[in-house]
Order: C-alpha cells, then structure tokens, then sequence
C-alpha cells in the first residue's frame, strides 16, 4: 500500500531518534559538515564588505561600502585571533568588487572602475588610475556598480543598477558592461534592475543576480549572454549611444504577461536561470561564487555558491544547459552568518563570505560581519544535482539511498507555479499545478533516481521536498527542498 506523507515523516522523525547516524552522536546539522568561524571587526572599522580578494602575497583584501580598502595578515588562522587588519586605501566610493590582476588591485566603484597599486612597498596604495568612467551617476543611492573578476580575455564585466532601482536616468543605469585591459567600454547587456553580485561559472560564462521588484516577480540568477536583454525595459533608451554594437532595441515586453511567453516573443530575451522563490529561499540575492577548489570545500565541485542578504544564507545552485539556455535547480546550504550575507569569495581554504545589514536589515543581527565556511570533511547526504528529462527529472544524491524509500512515490511532494511578469513590483506565486510522480526507478548504483512525471510545466518552478528519502546508512537529508527553474523542456 502506498504510504501518506505524514507517515513518511513519522518515519524519519523514528529514524533520527534512534541517533543511527553514523559518526554523529544526533541526527547532523549543517555546522556538522561546514563550521563557521567569524572574524572579529576592529572596532574602529566599519566594514560592509563589497568585495573580497585573495592577494598573491597570501593577504586577504576586504572592500567597503563606505570606500576603504583593508589587507589582512594571515587570513587563515584558525581560530583568526592574531590576524592585523591594514588599511590600504581609503576616500573611494562604495566599492563593490576588487580583484587582482599582477600588481595591482581594480576596484569596481560606484562612479568607476579604478585600478591602484602600492609602489613604495609601505603597504598603502599610492598609485590610483581611472581605467574606465563612461558609464554616469545621479546621485541616488541606489546606484550600485558590482563589477567581476577578469574573464579569460582581460575583461572585469560590471553590472549597473538603475536609478532609484526603477528608472535610468544616466547613461548604461540598467545595463551589463564590459570594461577592456585597456579601459574602453563595450556595452553587453540590458536589462538590468538591482543587481546582488557577479562571477563566473567553471566555464568562464558570466551570471549576476538580480533582485525582486518591477518585472522581477522574485530574486533569480541570469546569465549574461552577451547582447541579451535581462528582462527589465528602464534602461532600453540607452541603446541610442550604442551605435548598434549589441544590434537593435528589443521590443517592450507586455506587463502581466509570463516571462516563457514574452521570451518567444522577443529574440534577445534572456529567461532567469534559476529563480529563488521569495522567502522560501530568500529576499536578496547577492554574491556569487564558483567551487572550482578541485574538492576542497566538499562534493559540490563546478557549483555555484549564492549569497541572501536578508536572511544571511548562502544557497547553492547547480546548473545545466537545455535548448541552448542555462537553467538548473537552487538548494538551501548554509544559514548562521553573523550579517547580511553579500560578498563571497571561493578559496582553497574555504569560502570568505562579508556580510551587512545597512539599508534592508538581516537575520544575522551585527551590523556587519566577515565570516570563512570551511568543510570539515564530513559529506553531507544532499541531492547532488537535479537534472530535466522530457518526462521528469533525474535526482544524484551525494551518498548512496536507500531503495525502498527511493522507489516509493510517497516519499516525493512536487508542486509547480509562476511568476507574473509585469512593471508592477514583485511578483506572487501563480498558475499552480500539482503534476504527478508516476514512478521513481532508483539507479544500480544507488546514487540516482529517475522520477517519472505526468504535468511538466514549461517556464514553471517546480517545487520538490523528498520528505521520505534515506540514504543507505538510514540517514535523513540534510536538505530536502529542491528549486527547478524549468524554462525549456529538453525533448531528449
């Protein structure tokens, strides 16, 4: 007989009380698997980190929104008691972004992109150069600039928020920019409204993250292909400077429509890669960051790493590319940092993450905090990835499952919405379908399930919670909530 889901529940409620776990003396949280370890702010420092860098000398370099940059001593010191916060630079404007490039440090500022350099040795930039200014500001406050690191050709891509997160009232405000090695601007993308972060991928493509709001029905993921549009039309005047360099201005999308219906419509729009349901997973998106530490920060290698700045999390996202489109499946990872989560920085000695609460306020209640997620060794029972069939998705699970609760369809919830697509600001959840899970066939190996589904949604999220799943051992997931974004159905 088919079981209900609250008796798959009381199941692993069962399992979790026998402590059965092994190598844990209770059923094993997050910090059981990535520790925490926060860094204490000099008082006289006020730090809202923008972004972080790892020197090539072994110095952690920290931006602040309030335009200081500082060099720490020994980054890695565990616990980091002895480590010395220098000041490097100071007086520039809320720097969101640096990154080394031989010896000098770029830094993506509000106004500009700088790069400085310390040539007396004294540990002090004295040498600062405008490398590119082209794009303009009004003075509203919310005209953040978040630039990335170098991609393979040199260029720090920067992605400009509109005036006031509504409108562009100067020159590239809503757009995505490339700045050369030799400081000339080259216009990418449109689109933009309030960006989170910026980086790449392991294969060098180039995503940001957008924020709730008009024509953002929720926070998301886009990757930048360059001369797509990214959804919102504020900036789409500024095509008249471009000369036609990233062919013409697309046609404005129709409000109250859904995203999959205007990207048949309009060539040049690019659909979110994965969208981070509102408060499910979080209401800020943020940095950004790439696991390409060859297994040093766990099993989670080629994955991207998020930031929400509300709920002072990082999540994690695994990616594929269907019909030519990146789209793919957000996770909850790891919640407990003491601000708002921002920048993020992946390192072969774990992940740096800087956080504030200035502005919208965060779950982690310091005002503003730096902290390093380190892996302890301990690999965690996770969905590993979560990819699309034409008739279902296929789940690959970190440890081995067990099968009978794997091949039973009970132990699987799915649900299926939409967001609206509109100027009006955010978006609820609509258009909601309960498809049913038809079968699970779990894999020889035990380390996948195929899940066959009737009632796919094309441009839908689908909602899965694994209530019931073990693994092998008899251990409960760590996360049992997975997020796929499913714009395109793959027809093989």
């Amino acid at each position: 007989m088919t079981r209900t889901i609250s008796a798959v529940i009381l199941s692993v409620v069962a399992v979790a009380s026998t402590n059965a776990v092994p190598g844990f003396a209770q059923t094993p949280t997050e910090a059981d698997y990535y520790r925490l370890i926060p860094y204490d702010i000099p008082a006289y420092i006020n730090l809202e980190a923008g972004g972080i860098e790892l020197m090539p000398d072994g110095k952690l370099a920290v931006s602040t929104r309030r335009g200081d940059i500082y060099m720490i001593d020994e980054p890695f010191a565990d616990p980091p008691t002895s480590v010395r916060w220098t000041p490097f630079a100071k007086g520039l404007h809320e720097v969101l972004g640096i990154h080394a490039v031989g010896d000098w440090l770029y830094a993506t500022q509000r106004c500009e992109l700088t790069r400085l350099k310390d040539e007396d040795g004294d540990g002090k930039a004295d040498l600062f150069e405008t490398v590119n200014d082209d794009w303009e500001i009004t003075g509203d406050y919310h005209e953040y600039a978040f630039g990335s690191p170098p991609d393979a050709e040199g260029n720090i891509w920067v992605v400009l928020c509109l005036t006031g997160s509504f409108n562009s009232n100067a020159p590239y405000r809503g757009w995505c920019v490339r700045i050369t090695p030799d400081g000339k601007l080259l216009p990418t993308c449109s689109g933009i409204r309030s960006p989170g972060g910026i980086a790449m991928n392991a294969a060098g493509d180039v995503f940001y993250t957008d924020n709730q709001g008009p024509w953002n029905g929720t926070c998301s993921l886009k990757h930048l292909k360059p001369g797509s549009f990214q959804g919102h039309p504020g900036g789409n005047n500024w095509y008249d400077i471009t000369d036609g360099a990233i062919g013409p201005r697309p046609t404005e999308p129709q409000s109250e429509s859904r995203m999959m219906v205007e990207a048949k419509k309009i060539p040049e729009l690019e659909p979110p890669a994965v969208y981070f349901p509102y408060q499910k997973m979080g209401q800020s998106a943020s940095g950004i960051a790439c696991d390409t530490t060859g297994g040093k920060f766990g099993p989670f290698e080629g994955q991207l790493f998020v930031g929400d700045q509300t709920h002072s999390t990082v999540m994690r996202v695994f990616l594929e590319q269907v019909n030519g489109h990146y789209q793919g499946a957000c996770f909850p990872f790891r919640a407990g940092f003491g601000s708002g989560s921002l920048s993020l920085k992946m390192t072969d000695n774990g992940l740096f993450v800087g956080g504030t609460n200035r502005g919208w306020g965060s779950r982690g209640n310091k005002p503003y905090s730096l902290d390093r997620l380190v892996w302890t060794g301990k690999v965690p029972f996770e969905i590993h990835e979560m990819r699309a069939k034409p008739d279902g998705f296929e789940l690959t699970f970190t440890h081995e499952v067990d099968s009978k609760s794997a091949a039973d369809v009970a132990s699987y919830e799915l649900q299926t919405y939409a967001y609206i697509y509109q100027a009006s600001y955010g978006s609820p959840e609509v258009d909601h379908t309960k498809p049913t899970i038809t079968r699970a066939e779990v894999a020889a190996d035990k380390r996948s399930v195929r899940l066959f589904i009737d009632g796919l949604q094309e441009g839908h999220v689908h909602e899965l919670h694994l209530l019931g799943i073990q693994s092998r051992q008899g251990m409960p997931l760590l996360h049992q909530e997975a997020y796929y974004t499913l714009n395109y159905i793959p027809a093989s």
